[in-house]
């Protein structure tokens, strides 16, 4: 076919297809490495292990009922910031509580 001529409308619905499939694609990649940072600021704070750190960031989901792509990023933002809402904290203390040895740095005793 030659350039800025017009294809079938078969032609059409697979250019479109293809191009939200590619945009899924990206998401889907950026979301993963947003995911990864935060069980690598997991691991590194709660001191366990990547396996334990994928296991908090779901248990912290779970009981928060927040996607895990957005506890990731709140978990990111909190390092940078040192901020995270105190139910995104609890859950995540409580997860460590089960998975892992430690308590996240500087959370008050209970």
């Amino acid at each position: 076919m030659a350039p800025g001529s017009s294809g079938s409308p078969d032609d059409s619905d697979r250019v479109f297809a293809l191009e939200a499939e590619v945009q899924q694609l990206k998401e889907a990649v950026t979301s993963h490495a947003v995911v990864d940072q935060a069980i690598g600021m997991v691991v590194a704070l709660g001191r366990v292990s990547p396996d334990q750190g994928w296991a908090v960031l779901k248990d912290v989901s779970q009981h928060t009922n927040i996607k895990l792509r957005n506890i990731a990023e709140l978990i990111l933002v909190w390092g940078r910031d040192g901020e995270i809402p105190q139910d995104v904290r609890a859950a995540l203390e409580d997860a460590l509580d089960r998975h892992g040895p430690t308590q996240i740095p500087e959370a008050p005793p209970e």
